[in-house]
């Protein structure tokens, strides 16, 4: 074969493989113009301003005006005159596979990323789909945010959860790589190291576990160079000794009020309801965990939709719920106020028909019974959601060297954190996905 039909056969192949959503390669240069920009990290907006990105990554932020003609030659121009420019949004509490449900994921995050959302952070499933998801998404052969995933670790008594069995199906709970039972005869380096050899992004302690392991837990996986995820209360581990072991976030609120409880839950399975009557007022216990915690820069994933469906749930069952909305929203503005980085995480899903994710439920708790700005909570969903999965350094605000993942919303949402909802574009490692391209999930898929 001459050179010349090598040459074509190598582009025909190359073609072939490329996958419909992969992200864009070096030297596609484009430029977004006269946008109103809000860059994430608490600076005011800025109007009229251009945004220049080559493959996937952001290259330059300067006001439009002083672009150079060599920035404009053969780059495709974006006018976003009248339009709000954000970092891609963050959902840092997911779960796509318990039990693995791989249209029901496809189809969620599908809707995410045609929702301005470009990565989320999954907190334990069967990795084995998760993994493929990730995959998948990061090539660019499903529409989807970029996917972070943790390893779980708890103790053995834990592995009774029937979730545990559903994320571990062919396998044993508790004994694979991606659910470990650990208890005081484990080798904790192993441990860490067969977590690791997910691909997992961190671990997540879950529950069941006293304060010494957990302790011993997060020492050892930084020591191997992972972040560590934890509930707020480990159960028997108390709020203050999951945050003096250094883990870099907590997740749940509520699992926070127990701190200033004389009697707390000894395992998962024996959780009880808090007792609200310690909080008519900012409780001293907690303001001094939340002061640890900001001096730590402890991330709090506070989950306060969760809340609501949990509190819906047991009042419709008749029992008292274990945590309300109104006391989750109450200690998180406390947490707020005290300096505590919050992110924005669901810890569930909206039905596959909505059109928008349940991440934008959470932008509206936060902003509404948390008491918490809109630049705030725009802040929660980028650059602190970015720090949730580790990954401050590429993502969640508008720089130069940062993937080119933004949000284009057709309202200002420093005036509204409803205008969120009113995402046009999403730019997801320099790939965009339109919203008028995206029809919801007809209302009888299951």
């Amino acid at each position: 074969m001459d050179p010349r039909s090598l040459l074509l056969a190598g582009l025909a192949f190359l073609l072939a493989a490329a996958a419909p959503f992969e992200p864009v390669h070096i030297g596609t240069r484009i430029v977004y113009r006269h946008a109103a920009l809000i860059d994430g990290t608490g600076a005011p907006l800025r109007a009229d301003m251009a945004v220049v990105t080559d493959g996937e990554r952001i290259v330059s932020v300067l006001p439009d005006r002083a672009l150079r003609p060599a920035q404009l030659a053969g780059a495709e121009q974006v006018d976003l005159s009248g339009r709000y420019l954000l970092p891609g949004l963050i959902d840092s509490h997911q779960h796509l596979a318990t039990p693995p449900d791989r249209p029901a994921a496809e189809a969620s995050l599908r809707r995410d990323v045609y929702s301005g959302v470009t990565a989320i952070r999954d907190m334990a499933d069967d990795l084995r789909q998760v993994g493929d998801l990730a995959r998948a998404a990061r090539v660019g052969e499903i529409p989807s945010p970029d996917i972070y995933y943790a390893a779980l670790m708890a103790g053995p008594s834990f592995f009774a959860d029937a979730r545990t069995q559903a994320a571990a199906e062919g396998a044993d709970a508790g004994h694979v790589p991606w659910m470990q039972a650990i208890d005081e005869r484990t080798d904790l380096p192993l441990a860490v190291a067969m977590a690791r050899g997910t691909s997992a992004s961190a671990i997540k302690i879950y529950a069941n576990l006293p304060g010494a392991l957990v302790a011993a837990i997060a020492k050892e996986a930084h020591r191997q160079g992972i972040p560590v995820w934890a509930h707020g209360m480990v159960f028997p581990a108390t709020p203050e000794e999951v945050i003096g072991a250094g883990v870099d976030t907590v997740s749940h609120t509520c699992y926070l009020a127990y701190q200033p409880m004389a009697r707390r839950p000894d395992s998962y399975q024996h959780r009880f309801p808090v007792d609200f009557s310690l909080f008519e007022n900012d409780n001293p216990v907690m303001a001094s965990l939340f002061a640890e915690m900001q001096r730590r820069g402890t991330i709090l994933d506070a989950t306060l939709r969760v809340y609501e469906s949990v509190e819906a749930s047991a009042r419709q069952a008749g029992k008292p719920p274990q945590c309300t909305l109104a006391l989750a929203a109450k200690l998180t503005n406390q947490a707020w106020r005290a300096g505590v980085s919050i992110s924005t995480g669901t810890d569930g899903e909206a039905p596959r028909d909505y059109p928008w994710p349940a991440v934008f439920d959470e932008f509206e708790l936060l902003a509404g019974p948390a008491g918490m700005p809109p630049a705030a909570v725009i802040r929660a969903a980028t650059l602190t959601g970015a720090a949730a999965i580790g990954r401050q350094k590429e993502m969640g605000s508008v720089e130069p060297g940062k993937l080119a993942n933004l949000a284009v919303l057709a309202r200002n949402p420093l005036e509204d954190v409803h205008n969120l909802r009113s995402v046009v574009l999403t730019v997801k490692r320099g790939r965009r996905f339109a919203r008028v391209d995206y029809t919801p999930e007809p209302a009888h898929v299951r």
